[in-house]
């Protein structure tokens, strides 16, 4: 029980998160009125994203330094629950979107093409892609040494990526996307209310905690699998 405290609160923290989140107060901001509960499941997920990304490299470069393997093992893992936080938090910001910058005298599926090429959702689409490749790469090269050093440092490449095309240049370009002058959802003023801060950070810690869950379960299941083949 000492040891899975962390799993508790996981669970703990997005119960929380589900039920503050859809039942609590929120402000009735204009255009996005009660939409504004999605902060709690889009932009979190992105921040837990970010967070098993770092990890995930962190991993790479104590590879790079060690040639311990299962530092490789323990990247890899990071990095694919990274992007499958990342790719809920794209289709839930592409949902919000679509509802919250629609033309009400167009079709929903045209709202969803302007979406589309807003500088944002492309470059967290470029940054995904990115580390698809990561995994694409993994699974072509055969050699176990050979692959581990070569995913160490794409990954650190990948990771070079991610900030500028997620976070830098789309605040460059015009952009629908809220926030597009500072840090959305973290500007009291402008953003979310101090009932919604309860939510807010509670739900980015869930959030990062089960990502973490996930890719230590990831890599509990890859090291048995490994341990009896060597057997």
């Amino acid at each position: 029980m000492r040891n899975n405290w962390w799993k508790i609160w996981s669970a703990v923290l997005l119960v929380y998160t589900f039920v503050a989140g859809l039942l609590g107060p929120v402000p009735a901001l204009p255009l996005l009125q009660e939409t504004i509960r999605n902060l709690y499941f889009h932009v979190c997920m992105w921040f837990a994203m970010m967070i098993l990304f770092t990890v995930s490299v962190v991993y790479s470069i104590r590879y790079l330094r060690t040639l311990d393997l299962k530092y490789d093992i323990y990247a890899r893992h990071f990095a694919v629950t990274a992007i499958v936080m990342g790719l809920l938090g794209y289709t839930t910001g592409a949902i919000w979107a679509a509802y919250t910058w629609a033309d009400p005298n167009k079709p929903l599926i045209n709202s969803f093409s302007t979406i589309a090429r807003d500088p944002k959702l492309i470059g967290a689409a470029i940054a995904l892609l990115v580390y698809f490749a990561y995994l694409i790469l993994r699974d072509a090269v055969t050699d176990i040494d050979k692959r581990a050093r070569i995913s160490a440092v794409y990954n650190i490449f990948a990771y070079a990526i991610l900030f500028p095309a997620i976070w830098i240049l789309p605040r460059i370009l015009p952009s629908l996307h809220p926030g597009n002058d500072g840090n959305p959802a973290l500007d009291v003023k402008n953003d979310i209310s101090a009932s919604m801060r309860l939510v807010f950070y509670p739900a980015i810690i869930g959030w990062t905690l089960l990502g973490v869950w996930i890719a230590t379960l990831k890599i509990r299941i890859q090291l048995l699998a490994d341990k009896k083949m060597m057997s």
